[in-house]
């Protein structure tokens, strides 16, 4: 058997439902290369715990949770505990809350009604570097970067060499939109209407070219503009 078949993989489960933790652990425990499972009720617990020298390789983080939410636990537990992987679990399938978990440091995201074979599969590819993404949002990557203004190797992309002439706000609601917010969110954070971030987001869209807010998110990204 190969060491790859025989690693043992400490896994962690971020979850506020008592019954999917349960579930969870049920299902994941039966796989030979789990070591350890251990569970918690929200993120803040999880952080603590990693704090007080729990030896986590891998935790799955549901994107909704009691307090903090998978995408902000996923920005701490990165920033913080690097060698933590994530995976992150959700029954929402919208391309902002993909974006901006992958963009925060997520290693993959699939549907909590994934089996579990296929999970341990996952979990398997993760612990030895892999990141995984759903079929849903494999045409993502089609629809997120742009097309290549000429094919000259050292022109590829001319119209990201500038900033897009974004004035200073128009860079701020960039960040929130990176961030995965949505316009009523972002409307809140920069003190305006829903409408006029609805406006902010629109003129954005225009300045770079694109048709929606992960193509603009992921160009921001790759770009360095915010």
């Amino acid at each position: 058997m190969s060491s790859i078949n025989c690693a043992k993989i400490r896994l962690s489960i971020v979850e506020s439902c008592l019954l999917t933790r349960i579930s969870l652990k049920h299902h994941l425990s039966k796989f030979e290369n789990i070591e350890t499972i251990k569970d918690f009720e929200n993120a803040d617990d999880f952080i603590a715990s990693l704090k007080n020298s729990n030896q986590t390789d891998i935790v799955l983080v549901s994107l909704n949770l009691n307090g903090i939410n998978g995408i902000e636990a996923t920005r701490i537990i990165k920033k913080e505990f690097p060698k933590v992987k994530v995976i992150i679990l959700s029954l929402n399938k919208e391309k902002e809350c993909f974006i901006a978990s992958m963009y925060e440091g997520a290693n993959a995201f699939v549907q909590k009604s994934i089996d579990p074979e296929q999970l341990m599969k996952i979990i398997k590819a993760v612990h030895f570097g892999a990141y995984w993404i759903g079929p849903e949002h494999l045409n993502l990557y089609k629809e997120a970067f742009p097309k290549p203004d000429s094919y000259d190797l050292q022109n590829l992309y001319k119209k990201q060499a500038s900033s897009f002439d974004l004035t200073v706000r128009e860079k701020q609601v960039l960040k929130l939109l990176v961030e995965g917010k949505s316009n009523s969110e972002i409307a809140k954070e920069i003190i305006v209407s829903t409408n006029t971030a609805k406006a902010h987001v629109g003129n954005i869209l225009n300045k770079m070219h694109v048709t929606d807010r992960v193509q603009a998110a992921v160009i921001a990204v790759k770009s360095n503009i915010i």
